[in-house]
């Protein structure tokens, strides 16, 4: 069986290289490193300062659009780096689907950090004020995608999400599932309704970069970005952070409606349904405990 996460065409090294020497020339290719994959794109760092994204699947080419349009107009606006796309690349040489470059940024992503509570506690205050300042954010004018794949709405996946947490009990890596899909049963489907904000779509440690100290420095992929529901976005709060650092992170974002914060924490579980088989899969020890940590978080 085709798993969901099998890419569709994956950029080697040479192509990369090639597309990259025929189509920006000013920039030096000797040295191509994969950088990483992940479920969209495959990303190569090239020259140690430009890191270019391919899309892996056909869905990613729109995100990778979406990316090259909006964010060089909201980078000013955030108090945390993101990528700003500098380099837009064509289809070319038997690569079917446009790619971006993008200066690097420093620092490693936070699921690959190993914080304690302690280091994510630090990193509460931080999360919760680039939030804020992306939420504050107008939509209008940006050209930017609504929730055309229902975010805001967990109702088609909540069935899929038991079927995960069973899947995930059977493998061993989570316990009794039954606190967990009691959980599931409580939380709500939807958040209130809400004025659309400009929204990552997509934030989880994967996406956050944090620096030697642990405090985050940056936040990344950014295909997701659209014009929603905040409470999307909230969702970094339940999954990243331990409940002692909840309260420092309320209070650098903002008042949080009581239902939108609990959807958010719906919307975790959501994101340790899907890592928890992907990092097994994939043999990604980090990932796999950066997402167990999260059901722990989130079911506390």
């Amino acid at each position: 069986m085709t798993l969901s996460w099998t890419p569709g065409h994956v950029v080697s090294p040479e192509l990369a290289r090639s597309l990259i020497a025929a189509q920006f020339p000013e920039l030096e290719t000797d040295q191509v490193e994969l950088f990483g994959e992940g479920w969209d794109n495959t990303a190569y760092l090239v020259d140690g300062r430009v890191v270019f994204r391919f899309p892996r699947r056909t869905i990613a080419v729109e995100l990778i659009d979406t990316e090259v349009r909006v964010l060089p107009r909201i980078a000013p606006l955030l108090p945390l780096p993101i990528p700003v796309p500098r380099w837009p690349g064509r289809p070319d040489q038997g690569y079917p689907w446009p790619f971006a470059g993008y200066e690097h940024l420093p620092g490693r992503v936070a699921s690959d950090a190993g914080l304690d509570d302690a280091g994510r506690e630090r990193a509460a205050p931080v999360l919760g004020r680039f939030l804020a300042a992306l939420h504050r954010v107008d939509p209008a004018g940006l050209d930017l995608p609504g929730d055309t794949i229902a975010r805001a709405d967990m109702t088609e996946r909540a069935d899929r999400m038991r079927e995960r947490i069973a899947g995930a009990a059977a493998r061993g890596l989570v316990g009794d599932p039954q606190p967990v899909l009691r959980l599931l049963d409580e939380l709500p489907l939807r958040p209130p309704p809400a004025p659309a904000r400009v929204c990552h779509g997509d934030l989880y440690a994967r996406h956050l970069l944090v620096g030697e100290d642990g405090r985050p420095c940056g936040v990344i992929d950014w295909g997701d970005v659209h014009a929603g529901n905040p409470a999307v976005d909230l969702a970094i709060a339940h999954g990243f952070l331990p409940p002692s650092a909840r309260g420092a992170f309320l209070d650098a974002y903002g008042p949080v409606d009581e239902g939108a914060w609990a959807f958010a924490r719906l919307r975790a579980l959501h994101y340790c349904t899907v890592l928890l088989p992907y990092a097994d899969d994939m043999g990604d020890a980090p990932l796999l405990r950066e997402a167990t940590l999260s059901l722990r978080y989130v079911s506390s």
